[in-house]
């Protein structure tokens, strides 16, 4: 074992595969057994920990863990006094934000905040669903929601404050949204004695910089192309880039060489656009990483 260690939580649960994944592209490979809560990792300085994406503020703020995964919903709901390392915008069916919404039956009389006077609400985010009643000037029940919150409605409660990436869960269950209450993205958390600690903030800052990079790579590939000479600036006409493409002569100086880095999904119109440009030979390659 490494004399320095970080101790970092993994959200156990729908954000498992996903976290895991991520960390293989930036560098770090986990092995989970079938029931275990301590992951091994190839990383000697790194010891890790599998909980709930809702307990992991409440343990790096009291400084059981020093750093974990989880939501900007869970700090919110916990108050948990943390450093937000990196925002990681990433959830389990792909790369987009995690909404919680005001949501009730499809024939429900309620269309707006206001109309939750008296009513009953439930949810697992207790806290921040009394702030947005209070925001609103409105008092109603709100109790905790074990699970299968979408099945409550509308014979136990009036509304309900649910999580959602795409809301085909909400739709199939006969649910119309009244509001959104906030989008939340995974975060990288530490607690502020780690933070403040010059090896595991280095340590950190590190892991930091490769997962964004990672995600930042799911969303573009490397494209290399052969150009010829009188149709080099037509074809870097048409691309787009983080910076200017590189450009270098062929051992044939009538052709040259072209790559840059561009956004996945411009592929369909890029390349046939490319293409009639003059460019031959392309080639899309797929990245593990992009620092920026």
């Amino acid at each position: 074992m490494a004399d320095q260690q970080l101790r970092i939580g993994l959200p156990k649960g729908s954000l498992q595969q996903a976290t895991l994944e991520l960390f293989e592209h930036a560098g770090w490979r986990f092995s989970v057994g079938a029931r275990a809560y301590f992951p091994s990792v190839d990383d000697p300085e790194i010891t890790a920990v599998l909980l709930r994406a809702q307990e992991m503020p409440s343990y790096v703020a009291d400084g059981v863990l020093d750093a974990g995964i989880t939501g900007l919903d869970w700090i919110l709901e916990r108050g948990a006094d943390v450093v937000e390392v990196a925002n990681l915008v990433y959830a389990k069916q792909g790369l987009g934000m995690y909404r919680w919404v005001l949501a009730v039956h499809e024939d429900s009389d309620i269309h707006c905040a206001k109309d939750l006077q008296g009513k009953r609400i439930a949810t697992e985010l207790v806290n921040v669903a009394a702030k947005y009643l209070e925001k609103h000037g409105v008092t109603a029940h709100v109790e905790f929601s074990w699970g299968a919150t979408e099945a409550k409605i509308p014979d136990l409660v009036d509304a309900i404050i649910e999580g959602t990436e795409t809301g085909s869960t909400l739709r199939a269950n006969n649910l119309r949204i009244v509001d959104t209450l906030m989008e939340s993205s995974t975060r990288l958390i530490a607690n502020q004695a780690a933070w403040a600690d010059r090896w595991k903030r280095s340590k950190l800052e590190n892991i930091a910089l490769l997962l964004t990079g990672a995600l930042a790579a799911r969303q573009k590939v490397l494209l290399k192309m052969n150009v010829h000479k009188d149709d080099v600036l037509a074809v870097v006409d048409a691309l787009p880039a983080l910076k200017k493409p590189t450009i270098s002569h062929l051992s044939d100086e009538i052709w040259h060489a072209v790559e840059t880095v561009v956004d996945q999904h411009t592929l369909r119109d890029l390349i046939p656009e490319l293409k009639r440009r003059g460019a031959e030979g392309i080639i899309e390659i797929p990245l593990n990483k992009v620092v920026a």
